[in-house]
């Protein structure tokens, strides 16, 4: 099969690669349709994540058909799916208080060790599934694979940033950064009842694709004096989608009092200088989020499925798989907001 395989730093090839087998009964092997390339597949990619392993078939964001199933599968061969990027056993104390993140078996697809043990990604023709009665979903007749994509990762994650956030009718946003889970959280934040939604980002491109999505954009030095337009009091709630130590500043300085930064960017860095003085003086919440497709993916579903929002909207660049290290060319470079990857040649 061909996949989109990790080769170093600056380095992703399409090569042939075994197809994947059942190894075990809650097995399942997809075909993939649609799959695609999220902000995080670009820290390897750059060489940010030492020892991530050469020859890793890349990529967590994919939908499909079911092409095997292991005995304990409740999915028929043929069945549209969708998996969760998160691997988890479903079965332990922490997935049962829905905690799939913190589950002793967890992993990401295409993720080298980073997380857990090696799987490999779904940037390729076929994949296995690993705990397929928990990591996969059903994609429904009105569902179209592309969209199943988002819901498989980013989407959710922005979801579930806005929830963190406690976003409620009315409020007043800020949204640092704009790419995919920027974007899609600032749609969540509007389709939670936001009054008011400005997303930052330093990108012109990226700030005309959000107004493309009819979302208010800024460069990050001027996101205080857009939030102070709308609010006085500063935003009420804040996301943070870029997992730097400037984008954490920028959110936290146009936090109003009692409000909570959400941050969902992918943070490494043990040096920042927290300001603790303000946020001791505005009682700031800070709260760190993980996407959680396997205990949000429902909710998030219905909200595709209702109409009330298309992720598909945030795509830029279609490409097909062979063309994959292009697409990471184009990625890096920041000549797209989201590439999505065709697998199945149609």
């Amino acid at each position: 099969m061909k996949a989109a395989v990790y080769g170093g730093p600056g380095q992703v090839a399409v090569a042939e690669m075994p197809e994947p087998g059942i190894g075990h009964p809650r097995d399942a092997v997809v075909r993939v349709t649609r799959t695609a390339i999220c902000g995080s597949d670009l820290h390897p990619y750059r060489g940010e994540i030492p020892g991530f392993r050469a020859g890793t078939v890349l990529g967590h964001e994919f939908a499909g058909t079911v092409h095997q199933a292991g005995p304990e599968v409740p999915f028929r061969v043929g069945e549209r799916v969708f998996a969760s990027d998160l691997i988890a056993c479903g079965r332990c104390g922490n997935c049962a208080r829905g905690w799939h993140y913190h589950c002793p078996a967890a992993t990401l697809f295409g993720y080298s060790t980073v997380v857990g043990p090696a799987v490999g990604g779904g940037q390729a023709e076929y994949v296995r599934v690993p705990f397929a009665d928990v990591v996969l979903a059903a994609t429904p007749e009105d569902v179209t694979d592309e969209q199943a994509v988002f819901v498989s990762d980013t989407l959710t994650t922005g979801y579930a940033a806005v929830k963190a956030a406690g976003i409620e009718p009315g409020a007043v946003v800020a949204v640092v950064g704009a790419g995919t889970v920027g974007l899609l959280s600032a749609l969540c934040a509007v389709t939670a009842g936001a009054a008011y939604t400005v997303v930052a980002d330093p990108s012109a491109a990226r700030r005309a694709h959000a107004e493309s999505l009819g979302l208010p954009a800024v460069p990050p030095e001027a996101l205080a004096d857009a939030v102070w337009q709308a609010d006085r009091r500063g935003a009420s709630g804040v996301i943070e989608a870029v997992g730097t130590d400037a984008a954490l500043a920028c959110a936290l300085r146009v936090a109003g009092a009692r409000a909570t930064v959400s941050c969902v960017g992918a943070h490494q860095s043990a040096a920042m200088p927290f300001p603790t003085g303000l946020a001791f003086t505005r009682e700031l919440s800070v709260r760190f989020t993980v996407g959680d497709p396997i205990a949000l993916r429902d909710r998030v579903l219905a909200l595709v499925r209702s109409g009330r929002i298309d992720p598909t909207r945030v795509v830029s660049r279609r490409l097909p798989l062979a063309e994959a290290a292009r697409a990471y060319e184009l990625f890096d470079a920041g000549a797209a907001v989201k590439v999505m990857l065709v697998a199945d040649g149609s």
